[in-house]
């Protein structure tokens, strides 16, 4: 059965009857080979289909510091000049993705190393200077996912693992924020698949006391959320990511997980997993 979505005006195939799982994963992870091996071994067992998303930020700065590249950022986002456009390029889509993919094949899936410029899968548009000069950083909008053309290639069978690049159709390779592209895919595959969204982190979830890991608040729904804002319990760092969440949601992604990495095979013995985040609890 086909559709058109009425926002990029792409025929979309709909399988609502299968999963979908966009995993993605970040430093705490990726800077561990012994924490990355039992991830990608939990990630490849996994039912349906899979798309795992990555960044590689912490490695992408030691890289630059053993080049005499200087690392800027400001409020946690980095400066993307054309030197560390370099950088990013070759770590996260040489050796950070090149690894993943070998090792997956290692569990006998047949992963494909991307980022956005591949098969045209993801176009952004390079942010505008106000403020700040970003660089060659990538902004993600609702024409950014050529979504037919991922759906193909995962029912041909492979497993797409996305760095954190994308282009802008002009010959530009763009730095993108690992987490927007994750949630941007999830949104729009949702319109063919019951996408679930999982960010795998170094915490179990979302933590009542952020020191205390057996804190873990298992669900939370919009009307849970907002409690939560005003005790204080969510603050900080924990707000945007849990409002993208609930965007990502009210978008039509069946539930977002935040949780750590260590326990994503709790998802396919039916065991909890983190902090899953709904419509409605």
């Amino acid at each position: 059965m086909n559709k058109v979505d009425r926002v990029s005006g792409q025929v979309v195939n709909i399988n609502n009857d299968k999963s979908l799982f966009i995993i993605k994963i970040g430093g705490n992870v990726i800077d561990n080979s012994e924490n990355l091996y039992h991830f990608l071994k939990d990630f490849t067992s996994l039912p349906g289909y899979k798309i795992l998303v990555h960044g590689g930020g912490k490695v992408a700065t030691q890289i630059s510091e053993t080049l005499g590249i200087e690392t800027k950022l400001v409020d946690g986002r980095r400066i993307t000049d054309i030197e560390t456009l370099r950088v990013v390029t070759m770590v996260y889509g040489g050796l950070i993705n090149k690894n993943i993919v070998a090792q997956l094949q290692r569990f006998g899936n047949n992963a494909i190393g991307l980022t956005g410029a591949d098969g045209d899968f993801i176009r952004t548009k390079k942010r505008p200077v106000k403020t700040i000069d970003y660089g060659f950083v990538g902004d993600i909008d609702e024409n950014s996912i050529k979504t037919q053309n991922i759906i193909s290639l995962m029912e041909a069978g492979f497993t797409p693992v996305f760095c954190a690049l994308t282009h802008d159709g002009e010959g530009q390779l763009l730095n993108t924020n690992a987490d927007t592209i994750a949630s941007a895919l999830a949104v729009a595959l949702s319109k063919s698949f019951q996408t679930t969204l999982i960010y795998c982190f170094e915490k179990k979830g979302v933590l009542k006391d952020i020191n205390d890991e057996d804190s873990l608040i298992r669900e939370i729904d919009p009307q849970r959320y907002e409690e939560l804002k005003i005790k204080q319990i969510i603050h900080s760092g924990m707000l945007p990511k849990l409002d993208n969440a609930f965007t990502a949601i009210a978008c039509g992604v069946k539930a977002v997980i935040i949780g750590h990495s260590d326990d994503l095979g709790n998802l396919k013995q039916n065991k909890p997993f983190g902090t899953r985040l709904t419509e409605n609890s």
